[in-house]
């Protein structure tokens, strides 16, 4: 055993424990507020030594109740999911905070005179216990389980507040769910028939030894149910009419951790499953596509909301091009863009809902003049927004350079389709984004036959904003900026994770040991 495995399971048990006490403290909106805050607090700081101990050490590992590979769950922390979790516990913790800013777990209009909703809290730990189960589970099924748990919290933030429009879109989004839920168990089943095990590290020998068209089966039917989770076209329809309707909050930790699942899924299964690359072409197709169409999609759209919402279904594509690449290049931008695209889009998400509590709207032809009225609101916008766009020096410059790099040292036509097609999605992105920016904070504020809907309020100065919600937004956008600064370093640890990943072998002796028992 490892000097730090002890400490792998703490990221699930942790929210959990503190989801159990919420619930007890139900109504001490306080007390809920405290533990959360704790909780999440203290799982990055086990999870920033985690990552230490993994980059140092090798893969943290955790047999869980003794049990051998082959008969129990394995938990496994390698330098890919602590870098994964770290993310999703800084951004989950800056929307909670973002929550509690607003006076209350806000879903409607703050000054709607409801109680706090006592379930928020809660629901929100179980979501962070979902993700991190997925991050760290070395087998099929408990990945299947962490799906669950996430999903089942979203399920209930997604229709808190109980309008129409949530509920409508929560209808859309349980089915989709359950769709990619039943592709993903119909697979471990199928798996577990033709080998006799769903741990990670046993399949990748035992897949080896069953016959070609069974594997391929296999594998097509794990990639439908990941991509359905990822938003890859053409399985992306669902996302822009499922995320708008939820307000800030929920939208922003959706739009950041829902759809990373599902290529953290991709990642694990294309490397360590199915490591020769049969289905790479297919792979780069689908990215394409989901580049070109989703930013299609997101210069059309007049909500800010809904064109967050496609370009968050385009940039999935930049993502599954550097899987499909399957070289060390292009996984470890791919991490890289994973981490950085996590961070830009919930920090827009936190931005929109800045820009409605100002504006009274997220509809970017009723907007005018924001940057007048609010110049912090401006900056918080732009700066993101640039990132997103990918102009440099920001980290999403960096991190389309390194895809477009890996593409064109991998050569072919194919490859460098796909490059093309990143150049002409970022500079649509560029398009949407400056589009919003020149209606809604540069250009003259509508009158009010025109459809303004300013708030007297909204016209303090930004002061309608209020510092609860600033503040947290405001670090979400250093972060986004510090992943810039030590993009050195963190692309050196992402070359190793890829590296690791391509290998294999230091995840298979960490969980089988040096004798590899099959």
């Amino acid at each position: 055993m490892n000097d730090f495995s002890w400490l792998v399971p703490l990221p699930v048990v942790l929210p959990l424990v503190g989801a159990g006490i919420n619930l007890a403290a139900a109504g001490r909106t306080r007390v809920q507020r405290i533990v959360s805050m704790t909780t999440l607090t203290v799982i990055l700081l086990i999870t920033m030594v985690l990552l230490f101990a993994a980059d140092q050490r090798g893969p943290q590992v955790v047999q869980v109740g003794g049990w051998a590979p082959t008969e129990g769950v394995v938990l496994i922390v390698d330098r890919l999911s602590a870098l994964m979790v770290i993310v999703s516990v800084v951004v989950t913790m800056a929307v909670l905070r973002y929550s509690i800013g607003q006076g209350r777990s806000s879903f409607d209009n703050e000054s709607d005179g409801h109680a706090p909703l006592p379930v928020f809290h809660p629901t929100m730990l179980v979501l962070s216990a979902g993700v991190s189960t997925t991050f760290i589970s070395g087998d099929l099924f408990h990945m299947y389980v962490g799906f669950e748990m996430l999903l089942a919290a979203s399920f209930v933030l997604l229709t808190l507040g109980g309008t129409e429009a949530r509920v409508r879109a929560g209808v859309t989004y349980v089915f989709v769910s359950l769709l990619s839920s039943m592709l993903f168990l119909i697979a471990i089943a199928m798996i577990y028939s033709a080998t006799g095990t769903v741990n990670l590290a046993v399949l990748a020998d035992r897949l080896d030894q069953i016959p070609t068209d069974t594997a391929v089966v296999l594998h097509v039917l794990l990639i439908l149910g990941f991509c359905v989770k990822a938003a890859v076209f053409p399985m992306s329809g669902w996302l822009p009419d499922s995320y708008p309707t939820a307000p800030a909050p929920v939208t922003a930790v959706f739009a950041g951790l829902l759809t990373k699942v599902g290529i953290y899924a991709l990642i694990r299964t294309q490397t360590l499953l199915f490591p020769d690359g049969t289905l790479n072409n297919v792979l780069m197709w689908a990215a394409l596509l989901t580049m070109l169409v989703g930013i299609l999609g997101a210069v059309t759209q007049d909500d800010i909301k809904r064109m967050l919402s496609f370009t968050l279904v385009s940039h999935i594509g930049y993502l599954l091009f550097g899987i499909a690449l399957g070289s060390p290049a292009g996984m470890s931008a791919a991490i890289f863009y994973v981490l950085h695209h996590i961070t830009i889009q919930t920090t827009l998400f936190l931005v929109t809902g800045l820009v409605e509590r100002v504006g009274g709207t997220t509809a970017s032809s009723h907007l005018g003049g924001l940057a007048k009225i609010s110049p912090l609101l401006g900056i918080l916008f732009f700066v993101p927004a640039m990132n997103l766009a990918g102009i440099p020096p920001f980290s999403g410059f960096l991190g389309k350079v390194g895809l477009m790099q890996a593409g064109v040292a991998e050569g072919g036509w194919l490859p460098m389709v796909l490059v093309a097609g990143s150049v002409v999605t970022s500079l649509l992105t560029l398009y949407a984004v400056a589009r919003v920016w020149g209606r809604a904070f540069w250009g003259a504020a509508p009158r009010a036959d025109e459809g303004m809907t300013y708030t007297p309020a909204s016209t303090g100065n930004g002061r309608a904003m209020g510092a609860g919600v600033v503040l947290p937004t405001v670090s979400l956008v250093a972060f986004g900026l510090a992943l810039t600064f030590v993009a050195g370093p963190l692309f050196e640890i992402t070359d190793r994770a890829s590296l690791d990943l391509l290998l294999r072998e230091p995840y298979l002796i960490a969980v089988l040991g040096e004798g590899r028992p099959r």
